[in-house]
């Protein structure tokens, strides 16, 4: 008993330092992201749109009157019970229903709930109205990027994917993020719209159900495969805002960011010009001839910006990642089978389709990964033998 007791005694001290280690918060030395989610953040965003901002007034308006009933019935009841309890001699009284009070608690209840559903209808009417839209941005959800094609205003014919940026997957890989205020909210090609402009997002998905959510915009819409859906939103200010995918939508999800980039006017013109060059220049003929060199090197970039989150650098791929270095249908000398791989994806998406890159990239990305790390086949894949294979 004695040996137990000290035993205890010596122990003790190590389990609460122990408690104490677990109960204390992590040591991230982050700070509020603007745009984004804020630290320790337990209310909706004031927003950076009156959509938002109409959200927040209605949501803190609701919980004052749940509030306000909540104590009130509450408050009667306990009321009731203590006073009236038995112990001081009170006795239970015997009456028949009353009239006046049936009505009372049909109508009162029913004039509350009417008043909460007016406002309610009010905002959520004008969250559905996405018409006289200044600019039309149709929102494609895939496992797992967000893709951009701009339909109608400034802009129009512009596209492109939006990607995880690469450096954060390798943080997260790792296990060992850098204390920074957007892990895991960075990507590469931001979703940019100008200042002050009624931006209206159609929205679909390409593979599951994905949702496309920015809270400081007060939007949230879900994207359905085969079905078109829309929201809208006006940014009030410049700035950069972040989202999620809020829809669970594979063992990719939390790699899903959204980025939102607002600019001025000015700044919206010119970047949609750079845009219109880029596009000019990556505007490849399907029917170019390519050399092998020109075509590795194509292929890495590509290969970088959407394959190596996955499959890795050194294309070993991880877990139930499949290795792309030494993988027979790589090594194949049939390049269809492989084409067919990155159009329609396979092993029910977690490979997913890539058939939103050019004929050109996966051409390239295709004769990379045939001629990279161990495969050395000198085997060529043609923009051509693409473009035939989605026929």
């Amino acid at each position: 008993m004695k040996t137990m007791n000290a035993l205890r005694r010596h122990l003790a001290p190590v389990g609460l330092a122990a408690f104490a280690a677990l109960a204390a918060p992590a040591a991230w030395a982050v700070n509020d992201l603007p745009g984004g989610p804020s630290v320790r953040q337990m209310d909706l965003p004031v927003g950076a749109s009156k959509m938002s901002e109409n959200l927040h007034q209605l949501h803190w308006i609701m919980m004052i009157i749940c509030t306000v009933i909540f104590l009130g019935v509450f408050g009667v009841m306990f009321y009731s019970i203590i006073k009236h309890r038995k112990s001081k001699g009170h006795k239970p009284a015997n009456f028949h229903e009353s009239i006046t009070v049936e009505i009372a608690w049909t109508i009162v209840p029913f004039i509350i709930v009417i008043a909460m559903g007016a406002m309610a209808t009010k905002t959520v009417v004008a969250q559905k109205d996405t018409t006289n839209a200044d600019l039309t941005v149709k929102v494609t959800g895939y496992q797992w990027k967000w893709g951009y094609d701009y339909l109608k205003g400034e802009g129009e014919g512009i596209g492109f994917l939006s990607t995880l940026d690469t450096s954060h997957r390798v943080m997260s890989d790792s296990g060992k993020p850098a204390d920074i205020d957007d892990y895991l909210l960075k990507v590469d090609n931001p979703l940019v719209v100008p200042v002050g402009k009624k931006v209206r997002l159609i929205t679909t998905a390409d593979d599951v159900i994905h949702s496309f959510t920015v809270p400081q915009f007060g939007i949230k819409q879900d994207a359905i495969p085969g079905f078109v859906r829309d929201t809208w939103f006006r940014a009030e200010v410049v700035g950069d805002f972040h989202g999620q995918c809020v829809e669970l939508c594979g063992k990719e999800h939390a790699y899903m960011p959204i980025h939102v980039k607002v600019l001025s006017q000015e700044d919206y013109s010119a970047w949609v010009a750079g845009e219109k060059k880029k596009l000019a220049a990556k505007a490849d003929d399907p029917a170019k001839v390519w050399s092998l060199p020109d075509l590795v090197a194509r292929g890495e970039k590509v290969y970088a910006a959407n394959c190596q989150a996955c499959h890795q650098a050194n294309g070993k791929g991880a877990g139930p990642i499949k290795a792309v270095d030494g993988a027979p249908v790589v090594l194949d000398a049939d390049k269809t089978k492989q084409i067919a791989v990155l159009l329609n994806g396979q092993n029910n998406g977690a490979m997913p389709s890539w058939k939103a890159l050019s004929d050109t990239e996966i051409a390239a990305v295709i004769t990379y990964t045939k001629n990279n790390w161990s495969n050395k086949t000198g085997q060529i894949v043609q923009p051509a033998d693409v473009l035939a294979a989605r026929k």
